[in-house]
């Protein structure tokens, strides 16, 4: 039986950088889109409506209706074709298609024959995923329906733009907030400073020496100065200069710990790890678990490089997710690391990852590779002025360490 190759559009790359750029927890919307898959549904006259998005290579369904579903690999999806599609994607009856009729919603519970899917695109045309109704009878929609759940796939996207709006807007009031409390902090120091020598002059009178009295206010005109320094550098953190990369804007707390991390990533990829028979765990330094810091792109990190090191694992072996926060006086840094008992890597795959260069190839257990998921997540590193280190060795395992540096107050 000759293999079906999963479909890949041209503009892979341009594609998932703008699905990351979103930044979404794919667990966290099943409510926020509940009415808008209801709807489809009743709009067509179809018993199930999946908000579908897809990475790498994973669908993640963020919002369904009639079909109890969060994931699914990409390659088993119909909605990997949607999105090779500029208008929609129609299946008559999915277990007549070779494409459709061995899957498991097929052959087995719900049973689904018709599919109808509308791809959902930003505002460049980027395809991020799908809008799709299924049904266990064939149909035919007619066009007002279509029309309408166009409107509903339009719908969907705004409402994710302006979760990012707003997710935006939240760090900056928690980053005005953060910097009020900073100055607050670094102010007292030498205001009070100043009051103090200023006071011993007022108090010894006529019994100061010239001396001290010049170096009092020698020491006065140092903790002047160093209130002018922090103004400049106030002015300059508020300044939208291009020239100041995003590295080094000031990243706030968000309600963002290790625990709740290690708690979301356990949620979304246990599941695949269990269909795999592969041991999945996560662990956190007990000692900084419940620190916040900024949640930016962590989980599109940390995400592909598990769904990597599972399609390179086979049933049995093990995944284990390392998660640290290293309080270093100059900087903190996250570190997070990602191991697996897999085939392992090459030196020169490894050199074209680091390069932002990964290409294709299938796992362990069939599961067809995309090649862009680790070029991603250079990318994404590399953005946040973070690094890489790969260890691997053949036939042992692969170790992907993560270095991202966090302002914490």
């Amino acid at each position: 039986m000759s293999i079906i190759k999963a479909p890949v559009p041209d503009n892979e790359m341009e594609r998932l950088l703008s699905l990351s750029e979103l930044d979404i927890d794919y667990s966290d919307h099943q409510v926020t889109f509940q009415d808008l898959a209801k709807l489809a549904a009743k709009v067509t006259g179809t018993r199930i409506s999946l908000v579908n998005l897809i990475d790498s290579l994973t669908q993640w369904t963020i919002s369904n209706y009639g079909f109890d579903i969060d994931q699914m690999l990409r390659e088993d999806s119909v909605c990997q074709y949607t999105i090779m599609e500029t208008d929609h994607f129609e299946v008559g009856d999915l277990s007549l298609d070779e494409r459709f009729k061995d899957k498991g919603y097929v052959k087995g519970e719900p049973r689904v024959k018709y599919y109808y899917g509308i791809p959902l695109k930003t505002s460049d045309g980027l395809q991020i995923g799908a809008l799709c109704v299924l049904d266990q009878e064939c149909k035919t929609l007619e066009p007002e329906k279509i029309e309408l759940l166009k409107i509903i796939a339009n719908e969907i996207v705004s409402r994710l733009k302006t979760h990012k709006v707003l997710e935006n807007l939240k760090r900056k009031l928690l980053e005005a907030r953060q910097t009020q409390k900073k100055v607050a902090h670094d102010i007292r120091g030498p205001l009070g400073g100043i009051v103090g020598l200023a006071q011993i002059i007022r108090d010894q009178g006529e019994d100061n020496r010239m001396d001290e009295v010049l170096e009092f206010i020698n020491l006065i005109h140092k903790s002047g100065n160093s209130i002018l320094d922090l103004a400049e550098e106030i002015l300059e953190s508020h300044n939208d200069s291009p020239k100041t990369p995003d590295s080094q804007k000031v990243w706030i707390a968000q309600g963002f710990t290790l625990t709740i991390f290690k708690d979301k990533i356990e949620k979304l990829y246990g599941p695949q790890a269990k269909h795999k028979d592969i041991r999945f765990e996560v662990h956190t330094s007990p000692l900084t678990e419940n620190i916040h810091f900024s949640k930016s792109k962590l989980l599109q990190i940390t995400g592909n490089l598990i769904s990597n090191a599972m399609k390179f694992t086979p049933p049995g072996g093990a995944v284990t997710v390392d998660l640290h926060l290293l309080i270093d006086p100059a900087r903190p840094v996250l570190h997070i690391s990602v191991r697996d008992t897999g085939i392992g890597i090459g030196d020169e795959s490894i050199q074209a990852i680091l390069l932002g260069n990964a290409s294709s190839t299938d796992g362990t257990g069939g599961e067809q590779g995309f090649g862009f998921g680790l070029a991603l997540v250079k990318h994404l590193v590399d953005s946040l002025a973070g690094r890489i280190n790969i260890t691997s060795e053949p036939g042992i395992g692969t170790n992907f360490e993560v270095y991202l540096p966090q302002n914490i107050y």
